[in-house]
């Protein structure tokens, strides 16, 4: 992995920024840029319909991409305009009934938990949370006490909290669920592009992910994985178009066999294009690599801030490359002020995103820097001395 030559390939980094809102939305490489907009000129000429003709092949690439990232079939994949949206299909393919019920964690997304409590209102679905051990790990013994107890329609495990630089265990669940034959839905939305995502290995039944964050894509892009036992028992978004089935009957239609069902017709092509090429990215450089290099740089940084008076917010024994943090006082603004003034990029998440999280914590907000692979060592330290500044 030559640093040097991927950040030449960034041209976002010309002006001398430090970029570390990775988990937010990362910074695009130059090739999936210029073949979004060699494609748009394209569509300008001729239209979209004979443009998605002519390039019917390239864009059939994404699902090879996908599924090589992933461990998975093209079959298995569809294309999403966000994670939000995968997930929100996922969801609406299963039948739920009152009384029913979804296990989740405390750390969940927040649009994660709004979507399950939207459920409880309208569905009467039960919503429980498992526990977490002392060390902010899944309590996996408690969840399968909950399994046995509830024997629930749904679990769902958010694989890297927005809110914290924690990796859950998602494939001691997945194993669980696999022993119970309970359907499993893991959004890996912040670990897909910063470290291997195995889906054989998680045993999920849906994974959802998005193409802005660590995997360098643009925004209105993201996945669904869908698994083989999905497909096979006719699992299917609640709104079908054209993409998902054939109309057969006047008053019936036939599933598609692959993912693709969990799509809809119309798409931005351009954006698959690009969402593509940032795939071929990651794949090539290689996910192991990255997940090395994130490692070291996010340690150092987490362990400058700790020595530098900090408080810092990620809890447990396995952590991303998310930094969350605040001033032994809690004042974000004074840490915003100067990350602003440094020409230093960041996010905030407040107590309303995390609120189980930062319940238990006992704060309102923190700081979040997501450093990737094309930082390098002296931006870590140059952060650091500037934060050091701030107290």
């Amino acid at each position: 992995m030559n640093i040097d030559t991927i950040r030449q390939e960034t041209r976002g980094l010309s002006d001398g920024k430090i970029f570390l809102n990775n988990a937010g939305s990362s910074l695009m490489p130059s090739i999936v840029v210029d073949s979004m907009i060699d494609y748009l000129e394209l569509e300008e000429q001729l239209g979209g319909y004979e443009v998605a003709a002519k390039n019917a092949e390239v864009l059939e690439e994404f699902y090879d991409e996908t599924a090589r990232l992933i461990n998975a079939k093209p079959s298995h994949i569809a294309f999403a305009t966000s994670a939000t949206e995968a997930y929100a299909k996922a969801l609406s393919s299963i039948v739920f009934k009152e009384g029913d019920v979804i296990i989740t964690t405390a750390d969940d997304y927040i649009s994660n938990q709004i979507t399950f409590i939207s459920l409880q209102k309208k569905l009467k679905v039960n919503i429980i949370r498992t526990k977490n051990l002392p060390d902010n790990e899944l309590d996996i013994e408690d969840l399968e006490n909950l399994i046995k107890k509830h024997n629930p329609k749904l679990i769902a495990v958010t694989h890297i909290p927005t809110n914290s630089g924690l990796i859950q265990n998602v494939e001691a669940v997945g194993k669980l669920c696999r022993q119970y034959d309970i359907l499993y839905l893991v959004d890996a939305c912040q670990s897909v592009g910063q470290l291997p995502v195995d889906v054989k290995k998680i045993g999920c039944d849906f994974l959802s992910a998005t193409g802005r964050k660590f995997m360098r894509g643009p925004r209105g892009t993201g996945f669904l994985y869908v698994s083989d036992k999905i497909l096979e028992q006719d699992y299917a978004p609640l709104l079908l178009d054209m993409r998902g089935a054939d109309w057969t009957e006047f008053n019936d239609y036939e599933l598609f066999k692959t993912a693709k069902r969990f799509e809809s017709w119309e798409m931005s092509y351009a954006s698959l294009m690009g969402f593509t090429h940032a795939l071929q990215y990651a794949n090539n450089i290689g996910l192991h690599a990255i997940e090395h290099y994130n490692k070291g740089l996010s340690e150092r940084l987490r362990e400058n801030l700790k020595n530098n008076g900090f408080n810092v917010w990620d809890w447990g024994k396995n952590l991303s490359s998310i930094v969350t943090f605040s001033d032994p006082d809690g004042d974000l603004g004074r840490i915003q002020n100067i990350l602003k003034e440094n020409n230093i990029f960041f996010s905030v998440t407040q107590k309303n995103s995390a609120l189980i999280d930062f319940t238990r914590k006992n704060i309102n907000g923190i700081v979040r820097l997501s450093p990737h692979y094309f930082n390098t060592v002296d931006e870590i330290d140059t952060v650091s001395d500037v934060l050091k500044k701030a107290l």
